[in-house]
């Protein structure tokens, strides 16, 4: 190959290579540096407080409170006769 062949394909490189450098350099998407959510984003982060906001203490109604007690009452009965029938 001639050494002016060989020139004009490497500057036929570089510009294609120039041209995207540029193409990529002008691109409107930021480039991620970090990991995690970008600064300035502020819907997730009040979506996030908002659902770890404290409700307060739930209240258990008396009915509710003998619905359980009798269930586990059953529990535990039916668990004393699987031990007895071992």
């Amino acid at each position: 190959m001639e050494v002016s062949r060989i020139l004009a394909e490497i500057d036929a490189q570089i510009l294609k290579l120039q041209q995207a450098r540029a193409l990529l350099a002008g691109a409107d998407a930021p480039v991620r540096i970090g990991r995690g959510r970008p600064k300035g984003s502020t819907k997730a982060a009040t979506v996030k407080a908002a659902a770890a906001k404290p409700k307060g203490k739930r209240k258990l109604t008396p009915e509710g409170r003998k619905r359980i007690a009798d269930a586990m009452k059953k529990r535990w009965a039916d668990r004393r006769k699987q031990a007895a029938k071992s």
